[in-house]
């Protein structure tokens, strides 16, 4: 042995897949600063961001961990693609909401007239420069099937604005809602930021549905985040712990469903304007599934609504088996068998046009 190196290619290729991945990360660095410069971020959160990368940077070249670059890239990801300003264009028109609302819930006056009232106030609110528009907090509570989603579906469509749901069933930590700080090794922003970067407004309707759900260890941690999320007074700065910058909450609508108010705080449920959701009467479960949910499912499964007509009778024979269901989930899922079978009944070459009534009912309803 003579002292020198026996294998000079290995050494010659070691440093070339080290030169590589040096050019490899100074152009991933070069690109993300450039995606931080063309971004709208805030300025404090646009210099920390490039303070990030430029740190990252230095400790590669004297072989820093690869992965830091790619947490950073992916930190990155998320806080450009949040709507630091971008907002929709509200439809602030009574007249338009209130066709938007009798389209898609029969009755319900009182309710209807609630959110007229609420929009009201967004279009005096609007006229005045000087007043900073808070959207109010609307909590429909009432049993299962009563119309808390679908409504609070209709109020997005009458201001013409992005919906996200956040059930809130599935949680299992606070954090799930605020988010993991991104020094922790399953980084994860919460809900919250997730539901403004899929909607790519800063003025979504976000939904929180059923509050009063939720484990029960985590109960008092959620309600304090909720608070923080309601109150016109917190939620200009809301913090996600992975973004760990804060972002305006203001503008956005927030809309709550619950079951019962038994299990959400008295400082929530200070921030909220509950509205009560009556259960349905027979009367009324025949005219919502005659009138739109048979048309909707019409609609969607491709059966001609010319083809297919239904006796009262029917109608009253499929509100009244719904038993004590004081929604109209029951009573939509027998509509839903009634226009598969009339599908099948097409398909399978066993007619074109059906009348359903009290004598062959029983061929198309359980």
């Amino acid at each position: 042995m003579n002292g020198k190196n026996d294998n000079p290619t290995s050494t010659t290729n070691g440093n070339s897949i080290s030169d590589d991945l040096t050019k490899s990360s100074a152009t991933e660095i070069a690109m993300l600063s450039q995606k931080l410069v063309n971004s709208s971020l805030p300025m404090p959160l646009l210099e920390k961001a490039l303070l990030q990368l430029t740190r990252i940077n230095s400790a590669l070249k004297y072989g820093g961990n690869i992965n830091a670059l790619d947490n950073t890239a992916r930190y990155i990801d998320i806080i450009t693609r949040l709507p630091w300003q971008k907002k929709s264009d509200d439809k602030l028109d009574l007249a338009h909401a209130k066709a938007v609302m009798d389209k898609n819930h029969h009755g319900l006056n009182a309710i209807k007239q609630r959110v007229l009232e609420y929009l009201s106030v967004l279009i005096l609110q609007k006229g005045q420069s000087k007043i900073h528009t808070h959207a109010p907090v609307l909590f429909f509570v009432g049993l299962a099937g009563t119309g808390k989603t679908t409504f609070a579906m209709s109020v997005a469509e009458t201001l013409g604005r992005p919906l996200i749901r956040i059930p809130f069933g599935g949680f299992s930590s606070a954090l799930d809602l605020r988010g993991l700080s991104k020094l922790q090794p399953e980084a994860e922003p919460g809900a919250i930021i997730k539901a403004l970067i899929r909607t790519g407004v800063k003025n979504p309707v976000i939904l929180l549905d059923e509050i009063d759900r939720g484990a029960s260890e985590i109960h008092a941690d959620l309600m304090g985040v909720l608070l923080e999320l309601l109150d016109p007074e917190q939620n200009e700065n809301f913090i996600d712990h992975y973004v760990d910058y804060p972002f305006d909450l203001s503008s956005v609508m927030f809309i709550a469903t619950a079951n019962n108010t038994k299990n959400i705080s008295t400082a929530v449920m200070d921030r909220l304007e509950t509205v009560t959701m009556p259960a349905y009467s027979d009367e009324e479960k025949i005219v919502i599934a005659r009138d739109f949910i048979l048309p909707r499912l019409l609609a969607v499964s491709g059966v001609d609504k010319n083809f297919v007509s239904i006796n009262d009778s029917v109608w009253a024979s499929i509100a009244r088996t719904s038993g004590f269901d004081p929604g109209i989930r029951s009573v939509e899922r027998k509509v839903e068998s009634l226009v598969r079978r009339v599908a099948l009944k097409m398909v399978s070459g066993q007619g074109k046009e059906f009348n359903i009534n009290e004598g062959n009912m029983r061929d198309f309803v359980d």
